[in-house]
């Protein structure tokens, strides 16, 4: 699974790091965060639902706008 999650409210390298630390602590995931696209890019072996990865970033303290799934992209 690929996921490219568009993120609101990242605007330093800390927010990036706060949000990949946060979906980086998920077992199973690599979580790689692109500031200047202010995209999360999440890979899985196993499906992560939406919602749950759309907690885990608000909880972070930031909103997720949209979660495209890019894995047969």
């Amino acid at each position: 699974m690929i996921k490219e999650i568009i993120i609101n409210h990242m605007s330093c390298n800390h927010c990036s790091s706060r949000v990949e630390s946060a979906l980086n602590n998920v077992d199973g995931v690599t979580a790689k965060v692109d500031l200047a696209k202010r995209a999360a890019y999440v890979t899985s072996e196993s499906d992560i639902d939406d919602k749950r990865l759309t907690d885990i970033i608000t909880y972070a303290g930031y909103s997720v706008v949209s979660i495209h799934d890019k894995t047969n992209s």
